[in-house]
Parts: structure tokens; C-alpha cells; sequence
């Protein structure tokens, strides 16, 4: 007992009070409760109501700090032997190593590694730039790529692997949805709050239309709050997620003659209510049946031709389980798509799934997995499914079946998939976390 209440200190720090002299104030509290003949002071039950755990986390600060600075300061000593190989363990005593602390140089080799990648991408005849986080991925019937990610609204990219055009953003793009038009693509750019001075500000959203020959934006709506696209419908819609908003969420829809406000949704976040449809016939979106608590209960619904909500089919087929929302894609009269069960204490081991429902919800397959799916998309036979693992699997698109799965790797270095579409020649197209889009096969 008595070593449960030692070890309660060290364990919730890490182990880092004792590198700090804050560590010696702990020894007074434990003293007394040691000594102490009623069992409850001899047990850790009793550290949130005395001062153990103020003082632990003061030491850890402490240490903290001193961790920090350590980095930062250092000295240079000399120790002289006129013979090294006579020199016995335990013979050079600290005051030799005694020195004044003074601020260590940290040498920043960032500008001369970019001018070598700048070198090396001219050598090639390319132009050599940073490239982060790829959210969104298309491929075109012309073989030419479109892509969103940190820094750029959209940018596409010729069969040749040369890039063609590039709509740069604060922020980037978040998602492409082919317009109906069949020559443009809507892209939607998230907004972060920037201190500038003493205030906080936040860029105008931004969501726009671009041409996908020419890279042109043809036309930028303002919703005013940050927003989701839904994808399936002949007009432009987007979900609001500004969850500060006290009245209720509707969608926004958009077409030539201007913005219409459509049916009630709810409030939008993004733990709960992702559900991107890929291949969607019409506009899929998860409702929550309770406005004061959206996150419950969720529905599938799919927006009609007369603008209304038609509620399919409760997102969670298990009436006890709470699921989080994800990527889905449309199979003839069927959904598929992917979440997570939640949990008090975090995902558990098979927390995760993929499953295919019919439009009445029943369920005709599911593959559990104990890591979440990050994208998804089909062929009609094949399932594929990204996971934040950096597994890419296939599911059989008729029982659910694992067909491949291979751990996603460029060159030998392994990385992860943010999104992922199949392109209209047959092969996969991958965005990863680390800039890249790599053209797979759907066979490995």
C-alpha cells in the first residue's frame, strides 16, 4: 500500500519530479501519512485531497523547465592524461567537468538542406516546393490528377506526372467534389484562428468553384461560417459546422440563381458527423435525433429532389453503441461506409469497422479492425480502405472479405494515407500525410 502511494507520484510524472529539488517538499506528507494509524493515509486514495499531487506537479513544471534549458546551455572542458590507457574508472571526479553554463550554439541547417532539394529538383527540370498533408484526391477520365491539401486550394497534375496548374490557399483545400458540370470541381478551405497582436482573427471561408482544364476559379461562394461539402446533389451544398451558432444548422445549397436554404441538419462535428458519400447518387448526411444533443442517436439520411430530409436508417445498427461518423462510398442501393465505436477509455481492439447496409439498414457485412479508416472508396467490386495504421486493405465488396492488405510504403519509408479514390482507369490514387500522391495498382 504504502509503495502504491510512493509510486502514484512518479508514475502520473513520468519520473521527472525527481530531477527537480520541488521533489523534497513531497517527504513532510508522506512522512506524517506513513506514520499515521489510519489505513486510508497509508493508500494513494487520498491524493487529490491532500497536497501530494499540487507539489508533484509543481516538481514536474520544475523539471520541465530545467529539461528546457538544458537543451539550450552547455560547456566545453578539457581533461588532460598523459596516459589514457593508465587512467583507472572512476578517476576523473566531477570538479574536473565543473564549467560555467554558457548558451549552446544550435546550428540550423534547414536553409542549406533546402537549397540542396532546390539543386537537386532543378537538375531534373522541376520546381522543388514543401508539400504537407493531401486531404483530397481525384482522378479525371483524361488521366489527370486533382489534389487539395495544407497550402493549396487545388492543384492538378498532367498524365506525365508534370504539374499543370496550382490554386494556392492560407490554409488549403479540405475537399473536392466534382461539380455537375463535369468541367469543374468545388473545393472548400479551412479557416484557423491567427493571433495577430493582442487579438485573435479569422480569415473570410473560403469555398470556390475552378475550372479543371485551366485552373481558373470560376466562382467563390461565402457561407459565412465555415463549412462541409456534401456531395451528390446538382447544386452546390454545403454543411455549416460552426457549433458557437446557438440556432439550428441548415443546409446551404447553391445554384445559378443563388443561394436556397434547405432542411434542418443539426449541429455538425467533426468526431460525430463525417459521412463524405463517395459516388453518391443524392446527398447523404448524418442527423442527430435530439437538437440539444446532435451527437446522439444519429440517423442516415438522404436529401430528396423536393429539398426534404428522409431519415434511412440509424447510423449505429447496435442500439447500445454510440459510433463516430466517417469516410462511405455508394454501392447500387447500398451504403458503405466506416467508424469507430466509442468508448470511455479510448478505442478498444476491434473498436473499428467497415460495413456495407442496405438502404432499409440491414446489415450484409462488416470487417472489424482495431484501427480507424482515414478514406474510402470502390470499384463496384473492391472495397479499399486507407487506415491511419498506414494499412491499405481491400474488402470484397459482396461478403466483406479481405482480399490484400499491405502496409503503405514510398521507396522503403512507411507512411500514411489521408485519402484515397479510384481512378476512372482502374488504379488507386493516394494522398499522404506527407505530401505525396502515389499512383497504385488495385492489385499489389
Amino acid at each position: 500500500m504504502k509503495a502504491l502511494t510512493v509510486l502514484a507520484p512518479l508514475a502520473v510524472t513520468g519520473g521527472l519530479v525527481v530531477r527537480s529539488p520541488l521533489a523534497w517538499l513531497l517527504l513532510p506528507t508522506l512522512g506524517w501519512r506513513f506514520a499515521s494509524s489510519a489505513p486510508a493515509h497509508l493508500g494513494p486514495g487520498l491524493h487529490y485531497s491532500a497536497v501530494l499531487v499540487p507539489v508533484a506537479c509543481a516538481a514536474l513544471a520544475d523539471a520541465v523547465r530545467r529539461g528546457a534549458r538544458a537543451h539550450g546551455q552547455g560547456h566545453a572542458v578539457v581533461v588532460a592524461r598523459s596516459d589514457w590507457g593508465a587512467v583507472g574508472q572512476g578517476t576523473i571526479g566531477a570538479e574536473e567537468l565543473a564549467a560555467p553554463a554558457e548558451p549552446a550554439v544550435q546550428p540550423d541547417h534547414s536553409a542549406e538542406a533546402r537549397r540542396i532539394l532546390t539543386d537537386l529538383a532543378a537538375s531534373a527540370g522541376r520546381q522543388w516546393s514543401v508539400r504537407r498533408r493531401v486531404w483530397a484526391v481525384e482522378g479525371t477520365e483524361d488521366g489527370r490528377v486533382l489534389a487539395a491539401l495544407d497550402g493549396i486550394l487545388a492543384e492538378s497534375w498532367l498524365p506525365s506526372g508534370d504539374p499543370q496548374w496550382v490554386v494556392e490557399d492560407e490554409e488549403g483545400g479540405r475537399q473536392l467534389v466534382l461539380a455537375s458540370d463535369g468541367t469543374s470541381v468545388w473545393t472548400n478551405a479551412e479557416r484557423r484562428s491567427r493571433r495577430k497582436g493582442k487579438r485573435w482573427e479569422t480569415s473570410a471561408p473560403r469555398v470556390a468553384r475552378i475550372a479543371v482544364d485551366t485552373g481558373q476559379v470560376l466562382e467563390t461562394l461565402s457561407p459565412g461560417v465555415c463549412t462541409v461539402l456534401v456531395a451528390g446533389g446538382q447544386r452546390a451544398i454545403l454543411r455549416p459546422l460552426d457549433a458557437r451558432r446557438k440556432h439550428a444548422e441548415r443546409l446551404m445549397m447553391f445554384d445559378l440563381d443563388g443561394p436556397v436554404n434547405g432542411p434542418e441538419v443539426g449541429h455538425f462535428d467533426l468526431f460525430n458527423h463525417p459521412f463524405a458519400v463517395r459516388r453518391a447518387s443524392r446527398p447523404y448526411v448524418l442527423v442527430g435525433t435530439d437538437p440539444d444533443r446532435p451527437h446522439r442517436d444519429k440517423w442516415v439520411t438522404a436529401l430528396d429532389h423536393n429539398g426534404t430530409l428522409r431519415r434511412l436508417f440509424p447510423h449505429s445498427w447496435v442500439p447500445a453503441e454510440h459510433h463516430f461518423g466517417g469516410p462511405a462510398a455508394e454501392i447500387g442501393h447500398s451504403l458503405v461506409y466506416a467508424g469507430a465505436v466509442h468508448h470511455g477509455h479510448g478505442l478498444q481492439p476491434g473498436g473499428a469497422y467497415v460495413v456495407r447496409r442496405s438502404l432499409n439498414g440491414s446489415v450484409r457485412w462488416q470487417h472489424r479492425t482495431d484501427h480507424p479508416a482515414t478514406a474510402l472508396d470502390t470499384d463496384g467490386h473492391t472495397v479499399y480502405v486507407a487506415y491511419n495504421s498506414g494499412v491499405l486493405t481491400a474488402l470484397d465488396a459482396n461478403d466483406g472479405s479481405v482480399r490484400w492488405h499491405t502496409d503503405l510504403e514510398v521507396d522503403g519509408a512507411p507512411t500514411t494515407a489521408l485519402s484515397l479514390a479510384v481512378a476512372p482507369q482502374g488504379h488507386l490514387l493516394v494522398g499522404t500525410v506527407d505530401g505525396r500522391i502515389l499512383e497504385c495498382p488495385s492489385r499489389p
